[in-house]
Formats: structure tokens, sequence, C-alpha cells
């Protein structure tokens, strides 16, 4: 769901786009400042839900109008303590992983799309990421959601095993970086199983997908299965999607509270997540007080399987 160049661009949009062509009732201009609120956030955000809390930042686009969070925002978005009961167990959370198209996603991805999916400058700091801080030489890698690219910089790393696992086969073949693929749809069933032995990867990476996910918790839970003890869970996001396909609980929120709720998914899978932390790998301008994040925001919630 990653994607490359092509003639034909994607119907991508950006949450506030989203907002605007649903118009939306005023939205509220503090954000949810404490964890109890982002929690009734997530017991209570649904598709059909007006559009949620925006960032406390007071920084907005001058191009676009999107209101972006402020140095440090995202970091803190990650509680320190949890609560113990599971805020997705509750039947009020169903809704919130619906989407405006139900259709099998077998359809919606059977023709390759080889686009990137966030800028140029976006696509520089996932890579610099992914290649330098994130993954190490000799490490087995599972990159989920794969698509023609896991953005991982060519003759810099010497990884024992890099598996793809994604939705169409022509863009996983296009992928230079993946010693082996996979085709499977994730969303086909809540009971998805990983086809790979347990204990297998060093790190397991997500990039750009986790808003598609419909069952996301059981497949982190699969990916804590897989994962050696010790190993590292990475999920990149953006604003950027396919608003089709998106889940409503994804669509109603900005990126604070994506942080919030990715960060959420790892605590309460199951999977023995720890150490969960946010990260804002956003370009930002170096001039001025705010530093206005630059072109398409981007960040990543990690975790360590215990």
């Amino acid at each position: 769901m990653a994607g490359a160049p092509s003639t034909t661009q994607p119907n991508f949009f950006t949450l506030q786009q989203f907002i605007t062509m649903q118009d939306a009732a005023p939205l509220i201009s503090s954000h949810l400042s404490s964890h109890l609120d982002r929690r009734s956030f997530v017991i209570g955000a649904s598709l059909i839900t007006a559009p949620s809390v925006i960032a406390n930042a007071a920084i907005r686009d001058p191009k676009t109008g999107i209101l972006l969070p402020s140095p440090g925002e995202i970091e803190t978005s990650i509680p320190t303590e949890w609560e113990d009961d599971n805020p997705f167990s509750s039947t009020t959370s169903t809704s919130s992983f619906a989407r405006l198209d139900s259709s099998s996603d077998s359809i919606f991805y059977s023709e390759p799309r080889f686009v990137e999916h966030v800028d140029d400058s976006a696509v520089e700091s996932m890579t610099s990421y992914v290649t330098d801080r994130l993954l190490h030489s000799g490490d087995s890698v599972l990159d989920l959601c794969s698509s023609w690219t896991s953005h991982i910089r060519p003759s810099t790393l010497q990884l024992k095993r890099v598996a793809g696992l994604g939705m169409n086969a022509k863009e996983l073949e296009a992928n230079s970086a993946l010693t082996e693929w996979t085709v499977l749809d994730l969303n086909a069933d809540r009971n998805v199983k990983l086809p790979y032995e347990d204990r297998t990867f060093d790190v397991v990476m997500c990039q750009l997908s986790i808003d598609y996910l419909v069952h996301p918790l059981e497949v982190m839970q699969e990916a804590a299965r897989v994962l050696k003890t010790g190993g590292k869970i990475a999920v990149i996001f953006s604003n950027r999607l396919f608003l089709t396909k998106a889940i409503g609980l994804w669509t109603g929120s900005d990126d604070i509270e994506h942080a919030y709720t990715v960060g959420s998914y790892l605590h309460y899978c199951n999977g023995g997540f720890v150490n969960i932390t946010a990260e804002d790998l956003s370009t930002r301008r170096q001039k001025g007080r705010e530093k206005m994040i630059v072109g398409d925001p981007l960040y990543v919630v990690t975790a360590i399987k215990k």
C-alpha cells in the first residue's frame, strides 16, 4: 500500500480536505490533552462522528490550511501509564473500523499503483529513518502491507531476510529489497494468521498503511507473535490517504490522535509490547519560533516485543 511514479495519480486526500468535503461542524479549538480524554475519543469515534478534535498548535499551513502539530506534541501523545481495560473491547468501537468502501480490498488493489503515497521530502525522511535508524545489518525484516518499495536504501545494509506481505503481486515483484513476498489480505479475516513461524523477525515495519486495517489489534498481535523477543515494531504514518478505504477512527481524528491510536493498538493487542514511543519525523523549517512542517507530515510509533 506504499506506492511509485505513474501517469495515474491515486485519489489521495488530506484529513483537512476530508473535513471540508463533509461540511463538518466547527472543530473544537483545543486538542485532547489528557490520556482519559484521548481514551474517550478512541471509544466514541465512528465513521459518522463529526471530525474531531484538532492539534493544540496554532500552526496552519498557509498554502493548504491544514493545522499541524507543534514540535514535541507527537512525542507526548503516548501516555506513561495506560488504563487497564481495553477501550477497543467495547461494542461501540465496532463502527470505528468501518469504511466508506466496504468492498473487498482484493478489488481495490487488483491493479498495481506504482506511486509514492507522500511527497519527496517525506519519502526521504522515511527512507533515512528505515535505513539509518530502524534496521541493522543481519536483521530479518517483515515489511507488512508492502508494495513496490520498502524504503530501504540500496547497498547500505546487509540484511539477512526481507519478507514482504502485501496486496498486489506485481508491486511486490518489483520491490528489489525483498528476498521473498506473499500476497495476503489482512482485512479479509479477523482471525488473520501471518504465514511465518513464531519469533522469526528482528523488525516488523508497517509503512503508510495502518489507517486501512479493519482488524488492527489482531494484526499487531500477529506481528508480536512473529517478532523475536527484544524485536522492534515500527508503524510509520502520515495524513495522506485513500479516503474510501481508511477506517472511520482514522478519518475522524488529527495526527496527535493518530499517534495515540497506534500506541493503543500496540498496548491493547495483548502482544506483549513495551516501551511504546512516538516520534515526529516530519521535515520542519529551521527558522522561526514554530518550526512549521514543510510538505507532508510523517510520524512513527515504535515498541519492543517483551
